[in-house]
């Protein structure tokens, strides 16, 4: 009996211990609520609470992250990528804020430009081949949080790359036979995709039709001379082109020529004499001395492609040798020199002596009468070096001597059109 009225009592203890605990909660309750209470006596509903804050009063969310995105052509890692339009650096969502690109090897930095509403930026310049460069970028989004990007890739290497030299040089003003001619560092096989990203166009409205001499070269001209007064317009979109198998183009390039008067000079073996006509009017009668009967002139439309006040010439160069293997001739000097062909054939001064209008005596070249020293101005050679551009005609006939081949030098208008026309890739 005694054990069970203690037991009684234990209960009876702890269930007024509880009764306390409750009042306590109770009390606390109407605390808190009493301090979340406005004025009028209503709670902020949930969401409105305060953000937790740490000791230091700093706020604890993680860091905001920029809204700017960076793309970098090429991509990381790329190889054999193009010198001239496959670099760029693009940002959505913000501005760029700086580009550093450098070359790997030697640290050596690519200036750039940062676009007016500063979302591309490009190099100022072709790249180089062979080269692997190091881009990084970094951009801001508008609340001027910044992110950054990098990338390394490496250009095309020459193995796998073609360009072409051209003629004329840009800017300059040639005679009416100039062709634009461009001879490539690599055999080309896709010869209708390079054709067709070179853009040949002329002032004058004349049809302007590429042929293929081989298939490293590649010349365009109208069928008829140019016009006099016209301008050409020569654009090489050759970059990214595939010229053959794992061989890409690296040019993107544009050039300009302007035609000038029209000379076309004809020299007559037969009779020892050129006849120069400007602009359809002749204005000069000039005695000459052509081919000896063992080493003719060849016949045929020859375009001036180069021009020497004083040039040196020597015989072993063009297979004019004596028995000792030396050449027929070595001249130092020769005055007013001008390139007809590319296996020698000039129009050049002659002071060392010729029967000018009498007899041909040359290894094939028409030679006029000159002075050493190529300073004489009442001499044939000096006014026909002066009165000539890169571009004009010299045509010889009545020479016993084969026409000379259309390849041969910048003499494609020895070619019927529609033989140059069957010569076109596209």
């Amino acid at each position: 009996m005694g054990s069970k009225r203690m037991e009684k009592r234990v209960k009876t203890a702890s269930n007024r211990r509880r009764g306390i605990a409750v009042s306590a909660a109770l009390l606390s309750s109407a605390l808190v609520l009493s301090a979340c209470s406005d004025d009028s006596g209503g709670a902020e509903g949930p969401g409105k609470s305060e953000p937790s804050a740490s000791a230091d009063g700093q706020n604890n969310e993680p860091d905001a992250q920029s809204a700017a995105h960076i793309s970098i052509t090429p991509q990381h890692g790329t190889e054999n990528a193009g010198i001239n339009n496959d670099a760029k650096v693009s940002v959505k969502s913000g501005k760029i804020t700086e580009v550093t690109m450098t070359a790997t090897a030697d640290g050596t930095e690519v200036e750039g430009e940062i676009s007016a509403d500063g979302r591309t930026w490009t190099p100022s310049s072709q790249l180089e081949r062979a080269t692997e460069y190091r881009v990084v970028a970094k951009a801001e989004d508008e609340r001027g949080l910044e992110t950054s990007e990098n990338s390394t890739f490496s250009t095309v290497s020459p193995e796998n790359s073609f360009i072409g030299y051209f003629t004329p040089e840009d800017g300059s003003t040639v005679g009416v036979g100039m062709p634009v001619s461009i001879n490539f560092d690599k055999v080309i096989e896709n010869k209708a995709e390079v054709q067709s990203a070179i853009e040949v166009n002329s002032t004058g409205g004349q049809e302007i039709v590429g042929h293929w001499f081989g298939d490293k070269r590649i010349d365009f001209r109208p069928k008829e001379y140019w016009k006099s007064g016209s301008e050409v317009t020569v654009k090489l979109g050759l970059d990214g082109v595939e010229g053959s198998e794992g061989v890409t183009g690296v040019q993107s390039k544009s050039f300009s020529f302007e035609i000038g008067r029209s000379q076309v000079s004809t020299v007559d073996v037969k009779n020892h004499t050129m006849k120069v006509v400007r602009d359809g009017k002749q204005i000069k009668d000039i005695p000459i001395s052509a081919g000896s009967k063992e080493n003719p002139t060849y016949n045929g439309k020859m375009v001036i492609s180069e021009k020497h006040k004083e040039t040196r010439m020597n015989g072993a160069t063009v297979g004019f040798t004596d028995d000792d293997g030396e050449g027929e001739y070595d001249i130092p000097d020769v005055p007013h020199a001008m390139r007809l062909s590319t296996s020698g054939t000039f129009i050049h001064g002659n002071y060392w002596g010729a029967p000018f209008g009498e007899g041909n005596t040359s290894h094939g070249c028409v030679g006029l009468k000159d002075v050493k020293g190529a300073d004489d101005k009442s001499t044939d050679g000096y006014w026909f070096f002066e009165n000539s551009l890169v571009g004009d005609v010299v045509e010889v006939v009545n020479s016993p001597d084969r026409e000379i081949a259309a390849d041969n030098g910048l003499n494609g208008w020895n070619m019927a059109w529609d033989e140059w026309v069957a010569g076109s890739a596209v």
